[in-house]
């Protein structure tokens, strides 16, 4: 009898393994996104330097607003040198995630949306190719140019984007791809 109860536990336990083996034969990949806590949009044009700055400690789907503070007015008829930060406050000590888009830059876009009627055009001044070993013409945008006209007061949105459409029209719509880390700032060109 003890020997039909061992069959019976031997068969019962390798049905359950071999029902259970094909779970772990082809894992799905991980494939994490970064968390983005904070950006930093420095504008220089001579001895005058503007920064933008966005932080939200939670991520963007945690409950708390982002905190917004720009350091200063723009000046009118002005072309300003832009350049993008990002990190990752969470961690101590923080992580740069700049540094990992200049190593998947042909896996990122920066968008720039200028609206409410200010008088300004941005547009990235950078490429893949600034970035080795990556030898594409597509823009990137963690360096741009910002160009001011009339004095006004509107907004300026930056959006990354993961995995765009490459090239692209330059707009989030053909684009595609999925939002990293979006921002608007109200400007004001004086």
């Amino acid at each position: 009898m003890n020997t039909r109860k061992f069959l019976s536990m031997l068969a019962i336990a390798s049905l359950l393994m071999y029902s259970c083996s094909d779970d772990d034969d082809n894992p799905a990949p991980v494939n994490e996104e970064e968390l983005i806590t904070t950006m930093t949009i420095t504008l220089t044009n001579g001895p005058q330097t503007v920064e933008l700055k966005s932080v939200d400690l939670d991520g963007a789907d945690g409950p708390n607003a982002p905190v917004i503070t720009i350091s200063g007015n723009l000046t009118a008829n002005t072309t300003y040198t832009g350049s993008i930060t990002l990190l990752n406050e969470s961690e101590t000590p923080a992580e740069n995630i700049r540094e990992e888009i200049e190593e998947e830059a042909d896996e990122h876009q920066f968008f720039f949306e200028v609206a409410g009627g200010l008088n300004a055009t941005a547009t990235a001044t950078d490429a893949e190719a600034d970035y080795p070993p990556l030898t594409g013409t597509n823009p990137v945008g963690l360096a741009f140019s910002l160009v001011t006209t009339d004095a006004s007061n509107g907004n300026l949105t930056v959006t990354l984007r993961h995995m765009p459409k490459k090239p692209n029209d330059g707009t989030l719509t053909d684009a595609g791809g999925d939002t990293d880390i979006t921002q608007s700032f109200d400007l004001t060109i004086q």
